[in-house]
């Protein structure tokens, strides 16, 4: 069995009809002997429509093109939710700082490019030595060389006739990127980057890789240039300041005892995730993959099996929030933080090690397939 803690009537238009003055103007004499027009002028004003209001679009300030050797970009609220796009652009350091629709990127070369979150995909194509910051739904890359990407993606990150593309976890922070991320409809626990499909596998080849876990986002793309347009926005990339939490993702695990932590949904379950993820952290454990889902009675019943009766009633107020977390002794440690920091939250832990590799392997298959992966 697993834990669990839980803290005036109107008149006829007829009648209206005959006392109101027909469109005739109506006139009197002055003593000059002057005609002058009495009452309101009966033409009525033209109607507006919502696009006669609508603020006009200009393409340029969804754009950047041509640029060569400069520090470019749109800082928070610039782009609210529009597209954008970024071509022929060379030795650049781009920051792209609010949530968008989608953004391309074309035919660019040796460029540094942090994008905020898009809500729907960001494709690179014939572009090579780049080093990126990416949030997005959806990530492609076609006909690209040489590149490092620093991902928070959604779903399967997939590259196409590309080679030497590298991966790492989304490691960045500035003020406003948590509500652009809601913006853009993403969630920070629904993170893929090391789960990547390559379209064109060559046999005998690896087109793509992972980053060494030391790798450092501002070795690979630095702070912006302290005279440009972007030097007051507050900008880390350090791993506990950033708004995705830091992943093992593919990588080997140091240990093959796992645990499920599941919390439920309610007012904290975002801040108290989190505050697991420290606290795991500083008792030795990895925090290996994080999702967050939705959840019907059959789908508890298929993952948690012989504990469901128990867990049915909490996932009707929202998605749940999983973490694998792993190490030595890893059901202990995470079932003594549960025990001592969230009495009285809704949260389900695993019993013991023999059944959690169960628990992980049943709620993460099912996360996957619930999300089209």
């Amino acid at each position: 069995m697993g834990c669990f803690f839980s803290k005036k009537s109107k008149r006829k238009s007829s009648e209206k009809d005959e006392r109101t003055p027909t469109t005739t103007t109506v006139a009197t004499a002055t003593a000059a002997g002057d005609v002058v027009p009495l009452g309101n002028n009966t033409e009525e004003p033209p109607k507006k429509y919502s696009w006669d209001t609508r603020e006009k679009v200009d393409p340029k300030d969804y754009m950047l093109s041509g640029l060569r050797g400069v520090t470019a970009g749109r800082l928070p609220g610039a782009l609210r939710g529009q597209q954008f796009v970024i071509q022929d652009c060379e030795d650049c350091d781009i920051f792209v700082l609010d949530h968008s629709a989608t953004v391309t990127i074309d035919d660019c070369a040796r460029c540094r490019v942090v994008l905020g979150p898009a809500k729907g995909s960001v494709f690179f194509r014939d572009c090579r030595d780049l080093k990126c910051v990416v949030a997005c739904q959806q990530f492609r890359t076609r006909d690209c060389k040489k590149m490092e990407v620093f991902l928070c993606c959604a779903t399967q990150p997939i590259i196409e006739s590309s080679t030497g593309v590298k991966f790492g976890c989304f490691q960045y922070f500035y003020p406003e990127l948590a509500f652009h991320f809601k913006d853009a409809g993403l969630s920070v626990f629904n993170n893929n980057w090391s789960n990547v499909h390559d379209f064109t596998p060559v046999a005998g080849e690896n087109n793509w890789s992972l980053l060494p876990e030391a790798a450092a986002v501002l070795d690979a793309v630095p702070k912006p240039d302290p005279e440009s347009e972007f030097k007051a926005v507050r900008i880390s990339a350090d791993a506990e300041r950033s708004i995705v939490p830091l992943t093992r993702g593919g990588r080997r695990k140091g240990s093959e005892e796992s645990c499920l932590v599941v919390f439920f949904a309610g007012e904290y379950a975002t801040a108290n995730a989190r505050k697991l993820i420290d606290e795991s952290l500083a008792r030795g454990l990895v925090l290996v993959q994080t999702k967050e889902v939705s959840m019907r009675p059959d789908d508890v019943k298929r993952v948690f099996q012989n504990n469901a009766e128990d867990l049915v009633d909490w996932i009707t107020q929202g998605a749940v929030i999983a973490l694998e977390l792993c190490g030595d002794g890893a059901v202990e440690t995470c079932k003594s933080i549960a025990s001592d920091v969230f009495s009285g939250t809704k949260l389900f832990v695993s019993d013991n090690k023999i059944t959690s590799s169960r628990d992980v392997d049943n709620f993460f298959n099912f996360a996957d397939m619930q999300m089209g992966l």
